[in-house]
């Protein structure tokens, strides 16, 4: 007896096959590679720039060493940065401002990634237009997105994002900007923290390297959002 098998994958929509290739490429490279092999409809699915800008990007410590050597990986990388992905976007604007030293092209590139939710590329951001002592309007910009992420629970976690990029994917290379009295943010006579936070910061720091208690909390117990700021402008530019 033959058994026919029939199936109905040819007649399902394109764009029904595009939302099915993002659901996949937002859980990883291998995930979508894999559904990309199964049949030519997910295949050419897979070719939307949406798909490129949707796919999750594994953090440096998991990607394999030999991706930057595969000319086909290398090929997908540029179709991803190309169709604008947020995480691509947010590593390739810390080189711009840490490696290359080009201010303007990283802050907008911070700019197009924080516009898409890219909690890590706000937090950049934000500390980025807090440094800034020639323009008061985009200072107040940058505390602005550090308060939301305050808010949100999500600074120490962009924090550690910004970390890991610099200090994995291009060790010794960074230079981060120098910080000053006149980046103070807090600028209240009567705020009981003001000017504190350099030294909380140093403790802090102190502490870690003795593995002690007191090197945990950071700044969040301080009442004060300018100067919790203040000390993850500390946190910040001391990254490496």
């Amino acid at each position: 007896m033959t058994i026919h098998c029939c199936s109905n994958i040819a007649f399902i929509p394109n764009d029904i096959w595009e939302a099915i290739t993002i659901k996949v490429a937002t859980d990883s490279i291998r995930s979508l590679c894999s559904l990309r092999m199964t049949c030519k409809a997910a295949h050419d699915a897979g070719e939307a720039d949406i798909v490129h800008w949707s796919v999750s990007i594994p953090p440096p410590h998991a990607t394999p060493w030999w991706w930057c050597l595969n000319p086909e990986a290398k090929r997908f990388f540029d179709r991803c940065m190309a169709a604008g992905n947020p995480e691509l976007l947010f590593r390739e604007a810390l080189r711009e401002l840490f490696i290359r030293r080009n201010e303007n092209v990283g802050i907008q590139m911070l700019n197009s990634a924080t516009s898409t939710g890219h909690a890590a590329a706000k937090y950049a951001l934000s500390m980025m237009l807090m440094l800034r002592t020639d323009d008061n309007v985009e200072k107040q910009k940058g505390l602005e997105l550090y308060r939301e992420l305050d808010a949100a629970g999500s600074v120490a976690g962009s924090n550690a994002r910004c970390f890991s990029i610099l200090t994995i994917s291009w060790p010794g290379e960074v230079q981060m900007p120098r910080i000053e009295e006149q980046h103070t943010v807090c600028a209240s006579p009567r705020c009981s923290t003001r000017g504190h936070m350099p030294l909380l910061y140093d403790y802090r720091r102190r502490a870690a390297e003795r593995n002690s208690v007191h090197a945990f909390g950071r700044a969040a117990h301080i009442p004060c959002i300018q100067c919790r700021a203040d000390y993850d402008l500390q946190a910040f530019v001391n990254l490496p």
